[in-house]
């Protein structure tokens, strides 16, 4: 009976015993998952979600224990935020681990991205204490890491496209001159001192006739009567007066010997010139002569409804009426501007011969970025004060990789006009291109109105780890960067007709389609996409290396041999 007695009590005092022995093994790893199983930087961290499991009979009673996620380097490493533990038999507020159930846990943590991450492995290290010992318990590898896709916009960035203070050259500018004949109530015939003005008008005529620069395209003539003493009475007034200011204006044309077309047509009764001069008047009762207009549409009425406004009729009568027994003459015409290629020789030979506009143009008449750059620092000399050329030097030298220069440029554009939409782009794409998102979404919140804003909000969502609507943004832009952002949001067949309709094609346009080949299982792709990129930069050899987009493939011979 004392020997049955005895083994219980030996076994349930060695149970109490391991309870609270300082001794905590290994941990497996078979005891932890991590999301994403492969690391992958998003926005610049990289973010992990790490389930654990101690396991039954294993956390001490009277344990402190505390998990530290770790992602290791050659040469570095980075730690993450700490989670502590405790055992059933320590007061504390920690999460507490069951001695004869274990437990299971989530942590998540996340790492500023440094580009030594690409090769790296993610650790998991314990510090554990019971009462005053300290348990060593060893580190475990939990994941690997880390994808690094989305920090190719640093150099998809290279090839975004800033935006362009354009100029407002026009070649052919169309323009007018404008002459009255004015004739006297009930009359027709045009007087002596209105000959003069139809004299004047002709002079115009043949001053833009003679000039090399300019052609006429007609000649209008617009004759009509004032709205009062009937329509049948006006009909024939309007009439009369279209045709001998017509007579009058051809033989001036006759004598000059200009040939030009002139079209002819009257207004019998000018209420729409007569509501415009009441609208423009400060005569008394000037709102109810207008809603008398509004109100009746017959002319008549309106004549008779205006006449009984017997306060004001006097001064119509005196002040707008004459001003509406008239023939208007209109002389368009076209202002011819200088030829490509005379810009192109001035801008060379004496740009001071050219106005603004022109000079800004002929920057458009070459592809030559040197040259573009001498024409734009010719219009800052020759017109300070305008901001576009200095915010097209900044683009050329954000085009050049000059990032510094850049900024000074447009922050001299920016103190000429603070609201230059394509200025505040473009210094938006020099912030994003070196990293300082917060100002890279300052600038482009003013630069609503650029053409190009979209796309470089495309690249800002990518940096932000936005991808959904990065791809939104984009739209149907054929960029590197658009590429990118569809393949980070996984559409793969849309950023494939991407990269194929890429105009200006580089290495990174050939190693995303390296990536997209490795994410879709073709390596045909992949090999082919990587001989182009590193035939045009071979740093990218040692990238794809280390790049785990192809980890998949570091035991293909055809692999390791482009890369070696």
């Amino acid at each position: 009976m004392t020997k049955k007695l005895y083994m219980p009590l030996v076994a349930a005092l060695l149970v109490a015993l391991a309870a609270c022995s300082p001794k905590m093994g290994e941990l497996s790893s078979d005891y932890f998952t991590v999301t994403p199983q492969v690391l992958e930087a998003v926005g610049g961290k990289v973010p992990a979600t790490i389930n654990g499991k101690f396991p039954e009979k294993y956390f001490n009673k009277k344990a402190v224990v505390e998990v530290t996620p770790v992602l290791k380097w050659n040469g570095g490493e980075a730690k993450g935020q700490p989670t502590v533990f405790q055992g059933e038999k320590v007061e504390g507020n920690d999460q507490t681990i069951s001695y004869k159930m274990g437990g299971n846990y989530t942590m998540r943590t996340s790492f500023d991205y440094v580009p030594p991450m690409a090769k790296s492995e993610l650790y998991l290290e314990f510090k554990a204490t019971v009462g005053k010992k300290t348990i060593t318990i060893p580190a475990v590898k939990v994941a690997d890491g880390v994808i690094s896709t989305s920090e190719l916009v640093e150099n998809t960035l290279s090839s975004a496209n800033p935006a362009t203070g354009n100029d407002a050259f026009q070649r052919i500018i169309k323009e007018k001159k404008d002459a009255n004949i004015m004739f006297l109530i009930q009359q027709a015939n045009i007087r002596a001192g209105e000959l003069k003005n139809a004299k004047d008008f002709n002079t115009d005529v043949k001053e833009v006739n003679d000039a090399e620069n300019k052609k006429i395209s007609n000649i209008e003539i617009s004759a009509y009567a004032s709205p009062d003493g009937g329509v049948s009475l006006n009909t024939r007034l309007a009439e009369n007066r279209q045709d001998n200011t017509a007579k009058v204006v051809g033989q001036n044309l006759k004598k000059s010997k200009i040939d030009v077309a002139v079209d002819s047509k009257y207004t019998a009764q000018d209420w729409e010139g007569f509501q415009e001069l009441v609208s423009q008047s400060n005569i008394q009762d000037k709102q109810v002569i207008l809603r008398v207009l509004s109100m009746y549409q017959d002319p008549e009425r309106r004549e008779q409804e205006i006449k009984n406004i017997s306060s004001v009729y006097k001064t119509l009568a005196d002040e707008i009426l004459p001003q509406l027994r008239r023939s208007r003459l209109t002389l368009n015409y076209e202002i011819i501007g200088k030829s490509d290629e005379e810009i192109a020789n001035l801008a060379k030979s004496d740009a001071g011969q050219l106005n603004l506009e022109e000079l800004l143009y002929a920057a458009t008449l070459t592809k030559d970025a040197g040259e573009q750059g001498r024409i734009y620092s010719k219009a800052t000399q020759l017109f300070p004060n305008d901001y576009r050329a200095y915010n097209n030097l900044g683009k050329l030298a954000y085009q050049a990789g000059q990032l510094d220069q850049a900024e000074s440029y447009l922050k001299k554009a920016l103190s000429l006009q603070s609201s230059a939409p394509e200025t505040n782009m473009n210094l938006g794409l020099v912030a994003l291109a070196k990293g300082d998102q917060a100002n890279a979404q300052t600038y482009l919140s003013k630069a609503s109105g650029a053409k190009e804003l979209n796309e470089t909000l495309g690249n800002l969502y990518i940096a932000q780890g936005q991808y959904d609507r990065a791809v939104t943004a984009f739209g149907d832009a054929k960029t590197n960067s658009a590429a990118l952002a569809q393949i980070l949001a996984k559409d793969y067949n849309k950023a494939k007709n991407t990269l194929a309709s890429v105009s200006n094609k580089d290495a990174y346009t050939d190693y995303l389609n390296a990536v997209l080949g490795a994410r879709t299982n073709n390596l045909s792709m992949v090999t082919s996409g990587l001989k182009a990129a590193i035939t045009k930069n071979p740093t990218l050899a040692k990238k794809a290396a280390n790049d785990l987009e192809f980890a998949k493939y570091f035991t293909n011979a055809d692999f390791m041999n482009l890369i070696k």
